[in-house]
């Protein structure tokens, strides 16, 4: 039932269509398709103009995981002149957050119960920021799921007999589904329904912890990942790093480390604290930093002092 080659002839009288009114106008593929030469196929010169790239967002907290995909895929769409679409998170699986927040980072994207293995949200939440600054760091497009920008985790807790995804009923009451990702998004921390309704009815009930990462509180935070993500793509328009080109650097096996232009990014994930290279200067940082080091779970962009 899945990447049916039959669904090619389909797009292309979709892109016909498309291609037919005046102005600009895209296709975005939302393909669930790990082979990254699979997935270019949908990727086309007269098929979509972009596919989501699953195949990261479903990638474990691994350097060498993370430097396998972004090498695989960007190659098969340069292949059929597409550029890459990056995401982390979207309203189908368990909020990045939460997702790297588990025992095994990144391992799963199901939603989770309050049966299930509950993920330390504060440590999601960096390794959660410095996986956002490393994504919005690459060459391509950057699709962002609302609330990821407040460092929103899943409602991993919700009540079962509040849930309203059908994925729960359909299996019998097994698979919590994906209610989690889908709560509304906090506003203002003191107003009904976190500011998301007058009457401060919810079609799905808030957890207390999203008081504290409302978007009137994190607008006047420093530090906090709304300003950090509103930096982020300040930074990636002024250097231009969607048009970019990628280019590794070597820099030891916990680390990504690449250079877009003018801007030099490295990630460690999970490795020990790392010095920082020489005649650089701090563009940005996921975390604060200390002195000249790079700490674990953390992303800093780069450029020439």
């Amino acid at each position: 039932m899945w990447d049916q080659d039959g669904v090619h002839d389909v797009y292309r009288r979709w892109r016909r269509v498309l291609d037919s009114y005046d102005g600009d106008r895209s296709l975005v593929a939302e393909a669930w398709v790990a082979d990254p030469q699979r997935l270019a196929l949908y990727l086309r010169p007269d098929e979509m103009h972009t596919a989501f790239n699953f195949q990261f967002l479903d990638s474990h907290w691994d350097a060498a995981a993370y430097r396998e995909v972004i090498a695989s895929t960007m190659a098969a769409d340069e292949a059929v002149g597409a550029p890459t679409t990056w995401v982390l998170s979207n309203h189908d699986v368990l909020r990045h957050v939460s997702r790297l927040g588990l025992a095994d980072p990144g391992s799963s994207h199901e939603g989770l119960g309050a049966g299930d293995e509950q993920p330390d949200n504060v440590l999601g939440l960096r390794r959660a920021r410095a996986a956002t600054l490393m994504m919005l760091a690459l060459p391509g497009s950057a699709y962002l799921y609302q609330g990821e920008e407040l460092g929103l985790p899943d409602h991993t807790t919700l009540p079962d007999d509040l849930r309203q995804d059908p994925a729960w009923f359909r299996s019998d009451f097994t698979k919590p589904g994906r209610d989690g990702c889908r709560v509304p998004m906090p506003w203002a921390a003191e107003e009904p329904g976190l500011g998301f309704s007058p009457t401060g009815k919810t079609w799905l009930p808030q957890p207390e912890s999203y008081r504290a990462l409302a978007v009137d509180g994190q607008e006047v935070a420093p530090g906090s990942t709304l300003s950090m993500y509103r930096a982020a793509l300040a930074l990636r328009r002024e250097h231009s790093l969607g048009s970019g080109e990628l280019e590794w650097v070597e820099d030891g096996e916990s680390v990504v480390a690449f250079d877009n232009g003018p801007v030099r990014v490295l990630t460690n994930v999970l490795g020990a604290p790392v010095e920082l290279p020489e005649g650089y200067e701090v563009l940005l940082s996921s975390v604060p930093l200390r002195g000249h080091v790079l700490p674990t779970d953390t992303t800093v962009w780069l450029t020439r002092a």
